[in-house]
């Protein structure tokens, strides 16, 4: 262990998982510059935290090839995006019911089951990830989900799949899981077994439910390990948050669209709060107040402990249209995203006002870009002062 603990975590978003993917892309090439190109995100984060499809992304990042290296590649990840949504998400299918049958068309489809059946998500996941457990993955993940049995949220963790045999799940169970979005794609059943051979069975829906922005869920787990002694984390003491280095990624909101009105939504019932206007008010409620709530806690803890820079969360907040919603995967709004993410490294770093909720620039801190290869350079060193030393004998 070095002197502090690396945390990547991304948020939940749907087809806006292109905005972290190309964020992290740069990342990489950073990294690649200071290391080799051989370099890898996974090489560096102690733990890797994914949300929906923040999760796919983190199982990407960090799971083995045949190898034994990452799967994939950053610079790759917005490429499968590019390729793969159009057919997890098709437009057909919503937009032929609407043209059908006008409004009741798009009423009957919220109303009568999931807007897309996720057998294309599915066979996807599974084929990538085929039959790599959680325990299995090159640099711990963390993976929030929602089991809408138990009506409690279930974290699925590296740390806990190597103690206990009964949350070391498939891997592409737990993406498929916590991409289950309410409305959108179908909840997802499957059942592991424990040491003594009995299953346990997980009924799981989107952990955006839960934790739509998964930062402190990391770091509560990397606590728990501190807690009890792991030794992945000595010397860290316990609450020691000052030791944490932290990259939250964001995949874009709406925020600054002000696109609802209280006098608007006073007049909607179910159908209305599950859809309007093409998204979903109820869904972009909780998923966008669960990431802006921990972001808030976050800035705040660091800030006390006066190591605000050991914290970087990068997000845009003024995602109109198409681009805010989750499920458009036409190629023109699939290309804006890639776009907003490369024009996000342009901006200047910005932090959550923790009266208004919205992002402000941070006088003096330069552009995400610039933070970010300082941010490459810090988590290069780290891992450098972790390789152990030749010893050369005389």
């Amino acid at each position: 262990m070095g002197k502090v603990v690396t945390v990547l975590s991304i948020d939940g978003g749907g087809v806006r998982g292109i905005i972290p993917a190309t964020i992290l892309a740069f990342l990489e090439s950073k990294l690649q510059e200071l290391d080799g190109p051989d370099a890898r995100i996974a090489d560096y984060f102690d733990v890797i935290a994914g949300t929906s499809t923040g999760g796919l992304v983190a199982a990407m990042l960090a799971a083995p090839n045949e190898q034994n290296r990452p799967l994939f590649a950053a610079k790759d990840i917005t490429e499968f995006y590019c390729k793969n949504c159009p057919k997890i998400f098709p437009q057909n299918s919503f937009n032929m019911c609407s043209g059908i049958l006008g409004p009741t068309g798009r009423y009957l489809k919220v109303l009568t089951g999931p807007k897309y059946d996720g057998k294309y998500l599915h066979s996807l996941v599974q084929g990538i990830l085929k039959d790599t457990k959680l325990h299995e993955t090159l640099t711990n993940v963390v993976i929030p989900t929602f089991d809408i049995k138990l009506l409690q949220p279930v974290i699925f963790s590296s740390f806990m799949a190597k103690t206990d045999s009964g949350m070391d799940a498939l891997l592409s169970d737990v993406c498929i899981g916590t991409s289950a979005a309410p409305t959108y794609l179908p909840a997802h059943c499957f059942e592991t077994r424990d040491s003594q051979g009995e299953p346990h069975q997980f009924n799981l829906i989107d952990g955006g439910v839960a934790a739509n922005n998964p930062t402190l869920t990391a770091m509560t787990l990397v606590t728990k390990e501190i807690f009890m002694e792991n030794p992945d984390f000595f010397p860290i003491k316990p609450v020691d948050y000052g030791k944490f280095l932290v990259l939250s990624l964001g995949t874009g909101s709406a925020k600054l669209e002000k696109k609802y009105t209280a006098a608007e939504a006073a007049n909607w019932g179910v159908i209305s709060w599950l859809y309007h206007e093409g998204g979903s008010p109820l869904i972009s409620a909780f998923t966008q107040s669960s990431a802006d709530m921990v972001d808030i806690h976050a800035s705040v803890l660091f800030q006390a402990l006066h190591c605000e820079k050991n914290y970087l969360r990068i997000q845009d907040d003024t995602l109109t249209k198409d681009a805010a919603s989750v499920d458009i995967s036409t190629p023109e709004n699939l290309q804006d995203l890639v776009q907003i993410g490369k024009a996000l490294l342009k901006k200047n770093v910005s932090r959550v006002n923790l009266q208004t909720g919205e992002y402000e620039e941070v006088p003096g801190e330069g552009t995400n870009e610039e933070e970010l290869i300082t941010f490459a350079e810090k988590i290069s060193r780290e891992r450098k002062a972790r390789e152990p030393k030749m010893v050369i004998l005389a």
